[in-house]
């Protein structure tokens, strides 16, 4: 009978309330004019500067457990955008080889530059663009992350684990900084890239990231004489010899392509490495000279 009794009680307060004679001095009686306003309800959006113990293609809430980078992890996120415009009100994320897609890839092309202090391509890197999922989208999520790896070799874009940010890492003299390999070649094919010492016993030295604008990947892949002229073009930037006819007696290239996926989503970076096949280095190319890189 109590909790009948209180409901009651209840009630007649409030009835004798509204039928008195007046309100107090200083209430106006109205009950719905003082809560304040609700705010508009804000969506999950991801932290920049954080890393993750795993790789994630599409970022799924329930996937999101960030750490310190100090931890052991396997990618850290270097930038959180936005889709704006028309690319926003698609009805699901963007798919690779989309507008939108390359927009996202761009921006996180120059974000992560400035993050690592220089292209990302040319350290042991990798780099992918992570949009929310259909069903977070489908609920206002309009962010994307660009998350960075460090991955085993040019050889192999399996993402290793870590320790420490990424940040600043191409501008200090590591391991993640691409420089002198010896090519593990048979026939006419480079079968790996194993990495040495430029003080060391070697033949190739990467000089730089080509931009393949403007081919199809079919003919990159096929190893278009254009990306060759390319690459030996920041060859002859790197060396300090004349960018002339020739330059393909001096040294040949070895280009490593982005894979399929990579194309797709916006990814036109050619790794170059400049070539010696007939004598042996034992040091940089880089300011070498035409003495130190002769017509044959």
């Amino acid at each position: 009978m109590r909790r009948w009794w209180t409901a009651v009680a209840v009630g007649g307060a409030a009835l004798l309330a509204l039928t008195g004679c007046g309100a107090p001095a200083g209430v106006d009686a109205d009950l719905a004019d003082d809560w304040p306003a609700l705010a508009a309800p804000q969506g999950f959006v991801p932290a920049a500067g954080v890393c993750h113990e795993g790789v994630q293609d599409v970022g799924y809430l329930s996937g999101y457990h960030p750490v310190d980078c100090g931890r052991s992890h396997r990618a850290e996120t270097m930038h959180v955008g936005t889709v704006t415009g028309a690319d926003a009100r698609r009805a699901t994320p963007p798919a690779g080889g989309t507008g939108a897609m390359l927009a996202a890839r761009t921006e996180c092309d120059r974000e992560v530059r400035r993050a690592v202090g220089a292209d990302w391509r040319s350290g042991r890197l990798g780099l992918a663009v992570v949009f929310p999922s259909p069903a977070a989208w489908t609920g206002g999520a309009r962010w994307f992350r660009c998350d960075l790896t460090e991955v085993e070799s040019v050889d192999e874009a399996r993402a290793t684990l870590r320790t420490g940010s990424l940040r600043g890492a191409l501008t200090r003299d590591t391991d993640l900084r691409l420089r002198c390999f010896e090519p593990q070649v048979d026939g006419d094919d480079v079968e790996a890239m194993k990495p040495v010492s430029c003080t060391a016993r070697h033949h190739a030295e990467f000089v730089g990231v080509w931009p393949a604008t403007g081919l199809s990947y079919a003919q990159v892949t096929k190893g278009d004489g254009r990306v060759h002229k390319g690459c030996l073009g920041l060859l002859a930037k790197y060396t300090g010899v004349p960018n002339d006819g020739n330059l393909r007696f001096r040294a040949g290239s070895i280009f490593y392509h982005p894979l399929e996926r990579e194309w797709r989503d916006g990814n036109r970076g050619v790794q170059c490495f400049g070539w010696v096949s007939d004598r042996t280095l034992t040091r940089s190319l880089k300011g070498i000279g035409t003495r130190g890189l002769p017509v044959r």
